[in-house]
C-alpha cells in the first residue's frame, strides 16, 4: 500500500499537492502546523479542506516554539506586513527562519509512524518570494540528512518545484479542482480567503499566475505537463 504525508497549510500550493496525492496514493495523511502564525484562520481552512477532500488522517501539531524563535511578519503582529514590491531584492520579512526545516523534519517523523514512503510539500523555487528554504538544493540536502538520521528511506516530493504559479493553476485544473482551489484556499498573508487582499506578496503571485493561465490555458497546460511528465 502506498502512503504519503502532505505538509498542509490550506493554501493554494499545499492544497494542489494534496489533491494530486489523493489520486496517486492509497492513503494520504496530512500534517498542519500551529506555530502561532499571525492568522490562525489558515488552520481552520486546512481542517475544513482535509475533511472535505477525505484524507486518511489529519493531524494539527502545536509547534509554537517556532513563534518564540523566529521573528517575521507572519509571527509578530508588530512587524508590518509588506506589500508587493517588484524592485525588492532582499529576503522579505514574511520569511520565517527554519520553518521548512522544522516542518519537513516533523513530517518525516510522522511518516515513520504511519509507514509512509513520501513526504510531500508545496515549496517552489520559481515563484518563491526569495525564501531560501524553498530551493530544491535545500530540500534534497535535508532529505538526505533525514534518511541518514532515521535509517529509513523516505522520499521528499516537491510537485511544484519547477512550476510557476500559472502552471500550478494548470495542475489544479488538470485534477478538476481549480474552482475549489480558487475559492476555498487561503494563501493571503493578510488572512483573506479565496482571491485574497490583492496587496500582499502572496496575493500578487497568485493573481498574476491565475491571469497568465486564464489568458493561455492550452499553452500553460502543455508547459505544466512537460515539466511534470513523471507525474502522469
Amino acid at each position: 500500500m502506498k502512503r504519503s504525508v502532505v505538509v498542509f497549510s490550506g493554501g493554494q500550493d499545499s492544497t494542489t499537492c494534496l489533491i494530486q496525492s489523493l489520486q496517486q496514493y492509497d492513503e494520504t495523511h496530512c500534517v498542519t502546523f500551529d506555530y502561532g502564525q499571525r492568522h490562525s484562520k489558515e488552520i481552520e481552512v486546512a481542517r475544513e479542506l482535509a475533511l472535505k477532500l477525505g484524507v486518511h488522517t489529519h493531524s494539527i501539531l502545536n509547534v509554537t516554539m517556532l513563534n518564540a524563535l523566529a521573528v517575521s511578519s507572519l509571527t509578530r503582529d508588530n512587524v508590518p506586513m509588506p506589500s508587493y514590491d517588484p524592485a525588492a531584492t532582499n529576503i522579505p520579512n514574511t520569511f520565517v527562519p527554519g520553518r521548512n526545516i522544522l516542518f519537513l523534519t516533523l513530517a518525516s517523523i510522522y511518516s515513520y509512524q504511519v509507514d509512509a514512503e513520501a513526504v510531500i510539500t508545496g515549496v517552489c523555487e520559481t515563484d518563491f518570494s526569495g525564501y531560501p528554504d524553498c530551493r530544491d538544493e535545500f530540500v534534497q540536502a535535508l532529505n538526505r540528512a533525514v534518511i541518514l538520521g532515521m535509517a529509513r528511506d523516505v522520499r521528499f516530493e516537491t510537485p511544484l518545484m519547477r512550476l510557476n504559479k500559472a502552471e500550478t493553476w494548470a495542475l489544479a485544473d488538470y485534477w478538476k479542482s481549480m474552482t475549489l482551489v480558487r475559492e476555498e484556499t487561503l494563501t493571503c498573508y493578510n488572512g483573506v480567503k479565496g482571491d485574497g487582499c490583492n496587496k500582499c506578496i502572496a496575493c500578487h503571485l497568485r493573481s498574476r499566475g491565475l491571469n497568465a493561465y486564464l489568458n493561455d490555458r492550452n499553452g500553460v497546460m502543455a508547459a505544466m505537463k512537460r515539466k511534470s511528465s513523471l507525474l502522469f
